[in-house]
């Protein structure tokens, strides 16, 4: 049986910034780190005591419980709730004046957008391997790059649509 206190990684190769290293660590993964040669550091730790969710890789979705930093400077980091729409499965990040968020489109997969522009997509199914598919054409930088793959590691990307969930609930209900 794997040792839940040791550290877990992967490396993807970006097309556009080479190898990027997703680690978790600590107590049940309560840090997340990202890192590469060519972008930002970013590590979000979820707070000591804070009640785990074994379906979030980071373990929780409450703001109050967690912290991100780049490249050792304060950022925001407001994960919503996780309800029924897709759009409640958003994370959105404020670092030194920038805005991202990352928000299911589809299934398998979610958008990053900076400041209201699509930059690109993101795919991963909570092992902490990442999938970017930058959009062409879009002026992509080192920190969005981080903040994609740190977002999509920790808090997983996809979502089915509202009807979609609405039939398994009724079917489920069904004797």
């Amino acid at each position: 049986m794997p040792d839940a206190d040791a550290p877990a990684s992967s490396a993807t190769d970006d097309d556009r910034y080479g190898e990027i290293s997703v680690e978790l660590e600590g107590e049940h993964g309560g840090t997340l780190v990202v890192s590469g040669e060519n972008i930002p550091r970013i590590t979000l730790t979820r707070a000591p005591g804070a009640e785990v969710d074994d379906h979030i890789v980071i373990g929780t979705r409450d703001p109050a419980h967690l912290t991100l930093t780049v490249d050792g400077h304060d950022a925001t980091v407001l994960p919503a709730k996780g309800r029924l729409s897709r759009r409640s499965y958003r994370v959105d990040v404020t670092h030194a004046g920038t805005s991202y968020r990352l928000v299911p489109d589809s299934i398998p997969s979610s958008r990053l957008t900076r400041d209201g522009k699509h930059l690109g997509d993101f795919s991963s199914d909570g092992d902490r391997r990442v999938i970017a598919e930058w959009r062409a054409g879009a002026p992509i930088e080192p920190l969005d790059a981080a903040i994609g793959y740190a977002l999509s590691a920790a808090f997983g990307t996809g979502g089915q649509p509202m009807w979609m969930m609405a039939v398994d609930a009724v079917s489920t209900a069904l004797p």
